[in-house]
């Protein structure tokens, strides 16, 4: 499988560069292949699906040839396709498909998160507690939620499948300690997270950043992001950036970079693998045995 996301990237690149090489602007370009400016604009940006024939005109007027021709017209062919995402429509929302796109041909995924658990990870009950909590703070629903849900365990088995790509996080112990859906649910999500660690067929790494880790030049992650890593050397390397009310998809080499690095600067301050795991059991047992106790001092109604 290939992600069409990264594909449209990787031959808006390609095509803005034979462009640039050959002197055209998109003006010249389109005069020569008889194409508005804009189409061709929109094409070297990603923003855009691409036709092959329009295409196939450009790589010729390009002076594209042989092996190279060939390539890019597949690239563009799988740029083209439209993914299992893309049934779900609005329930999904624009943010979660861009997401499901990636994970699509990805081979690694690695992820840092800081306040809940990644998305990948989360079981029904979290996800539907963290969707009815954004709707108490006023943002709507892109859809359905029963929809949304079973869209995100869809990527979830996609995630799983037998070619699917491997997965590490470093999450922060906030995640872990803070309580992101009902105590019960918590639990639940936390014990998921040690099975999904224990599993080899999960092929999934989960490592807690505790609070007082020490990191290098005491560098601070700003914002959780995650990185995609694809099978095809040629195919760009992509960096998503999470902000609270949009992604950012970054694949310029110098910001790849600088997010790998920070990425391992904050796995490398993380707890090793084992004591992650239980750390997160301890979590687990403590949330657990708190709710008891306030279900039990509820109960008797003593303070």
């Amino acid at each position: 499988m290939v992600s069409p996301l990264v594909r449209r990237k990787r031959l808006a690149a390609e095509l803005r560069t034979l462009r640039e090489t050959a002197g055209l602007t998109h003006e010249q370009l389109g005069r020569q292949v008889g194409m508005h400016r804009l189409k061709i604009s929109r094409l070297e940006t990603a923003t855009s699906r691409p036709n092959v024939p329009d295409v196939m005109k450009l790589l010729d007027a390009l002076g594209v040839t042989g092996d190279r021709w060939h390539t890019l017209v597949q690239v563009a062919r799988d740029a083209g396709e439209r993914g299992w995402w893309e049934a779900y429509g609005t329930d999904m929302g624009g943010r979660q498909q861009a997401y499901a796109d990636l994970e699509a041909g990805a081979s690694a995924i690695r992820e840092y998160q800081t306040v809940v658990v990644p998305g990948l990870l989360q079981l029904p009950d979290y996800i539907q507690a963290r969707a009815e909590q954004t709707v108490r703070m006023g943002e709507p629903m892109p859809g359905d939620l029963g929809r949304s849900v079973k869209a995100r365990t869809a990527r979830q088995r996609m995630l799983r499948r037998p070619e699917g790509p491997s997965y590490e996080t470093v999450l922060e112990e906030l995640a872990v300690r803070r309580l992101g859906a009902p105590p019960e649910v918590m639990v639940a999500q936390l014990r998921h997270l040690i099975e999904l660690s224990t599993d080899p067929a999960a092929r999934t790494t989960v490592r807690i950043l505790p609070t007082e880790a020490e990191l290098p030049g005491y560098l601070l992650a700003r914002t959780p992001f995650s990185l995609y890593t694809f099978a095809d050397p040629a195919d760009p390397e992509v960096v998503a950036v999470d902000t609270e009310t949009a992604d950012i998809f970054l694949t310029e080499p110098d910001a790849v970079l600088r997010y790998q690095r920070l990425y391992d600067q904050l796995r490398d301050a993380a707890l090793p693998i084992e004591d992650s795991l239980v750390f997160l059991v301890e979590a687990a047992d403590r949330i657990s045995s708190r709710a008891a106790r306030t279900k039990k001092t509820r109960r008797t109604g003593k303070g």
